[in-house]
């Protein structure tokens, strides 16, 4: 067994629960959330030499949490999804706060998984710009109109409910 294995079980083990949350995120499903993480770090063990020596191993891990969330979209993105008859909106009740949450987050799971990301690190994880396009790996002018376009889509959704719409940050860098 590599020397590194004891480094590698404590990062993991550390910061699991953070990177189950992106995961659910990211995928709206925790199974699939769960299956995420285990592939994400299963990869990042195998290559933990080089990864533990980078300035954030959890970004590491992100992103290949992202990537792989990326490719199940794809495969299933050809995929035909057709339902018997449309769903009724539920009746508020005393859990309104659930079902607010519960709104906000079908609308997000509508999102495309690039815009998904990036209103999820941008507004859930509260990341400047340039630290989402470094997660994403990608410009920063792309964050930026990720993110509008998500918004944008969000505020569609939820337009009977503008409140449920994250507000752009103060500090957009």
């Amino acid at each position: 067994m590599a020397r590194w294995e004891p480094a590698f079980a404590e990062f993991a083990a550390a910061r699991y629960a953070s990177l189950l949350r992106f995961a659910l995120a990211v995928s709206g499903d925790r199974d699939q959330a769960e299956d995420l993480v285990q592939t994400a770090l299963v990869r990042t063990a195998l290559r933990w030499s080089s990864v533990r020596r980078r300035d954030d191993p959890e970004a590491y891990v992100r992103r290949a949490i992202l990537r792989q969330q990326i490719n199940v979209w794809r495969r299933l993105r050809s995929r035909e999804r057709s339902v018997a008859q449309v769903p009724d909106r539920p009746s508020p009740d005393a859990a309104g706060g659930v079902d607010e949450r519960d709104r906000l987050w079908k609308a997000l799971m509508t999102l495309p998984v690039r815009q998904r990301a990036t209103v999820v690190l941008r507004y859930l994880y509260d990341q400047s710009e340039q630290q989402t396009a470094e997660q994403l790996q990608c410009s920063v002018g792309s964050v930026i109109s990720q993110s509008a376009r998500g918004l944008a889509r969000l505020r569609t959704v939820l337009s009977d409910d503008p409140a449920l719409v994250p507000k752009e940050p103060k500090n957009a860098n």
